[in-house]
């Protein structure tokens, strides 16, 4: 079975109790998420292996730590995931980015898919999917099958906040895909919103509504 991380770093916490705010601007929301993500990423690869290399610096040659080659690519999910990006990328510049399209149909709340871009070494690649929220699960679910049916073999999923039938419904369906989240919210509501949450993430990002 898959682990679940949940970040409770007083900033991470803070930041996401700023996002809740109803009174929280879109112009402060989208730097807030990109705040968090950046805290997120620093913890969710903390695991990224290592290798000696050796290095002169002004004063003498050493040995020091650098990442192993270890690879990586960014798949958010279309729309709400792009406000994941830059905070990513922040740290991990050489990513490749991929990009998967789905949206939440408002009856039955199932995902549909319209979209689906990713890099052409995904297989070779640490993927981290991200996108604020993992309500249902439907949609990560389903993200992460488009991703894997590409050859993708390690991956992660990283969100803002989680719901528990969010949390087993990816498991079910990916026990494999570790999932990073700041947040574990109480319920769904009877729209399938996460309780208490913190809104509609996408209308909140662009604002939108």
């Amino acid at each position: 079975m898959s682990k679940v991380y949940v970040f409770d770093h007083p900033l991470i916490q803070h930041k996401v109790s700023m996002m809740r705010d109803k009174k929280t601007t879109t112009k402060d929301f989208r730097q807030l998420a990109q705040e968090v993500v950046t805290l997120m990423t620093f913890e969710a690869t903390r695991d990224l292996p290592l290798k000696d290399v050796e290095i002169e610096t002004p004063i003498c040659k050493g040995t020091f730590k650098m990442l192993a080659g270890e690879d990586i690519a960014i798949v958010p999910i279309l729309r709400a995931g792009l406000g994941f990006l830059d905070g990513v990328l922040s740290l991990v510049p050489n990513a490749k980015v991929g990009f998967v399209g789905l949206y939440r149909d408002p009856d039955t709340h199932e995902p549909v898919e319209y979209y689906c871009k990713l890099p052409e070494d995904i297989d070779k690649r640490k993927v981290f999917v991200v996108d604020p929220m993992l309500a249902t699960g439907g949609s990560g679910a389903d993200a992460v099958q488009l991703i894997k049916d590409k050859g993708a073999k390690d991956i992660s999923f990283m969100c803002l906040i989680a719901a528990p039938e969010g949390i087993e419904a990816m498991q079910k369906a990916h026990p494999d895909v570790d999932i990073y989240i700041a947040a574990k919210d109480d319920h769904l509501n009877e729209n399938a919103y996460i309780v208490p949450g913190l809104g509609d993430a996408g209308d909140r990002l662009y604002g939108t509504k």
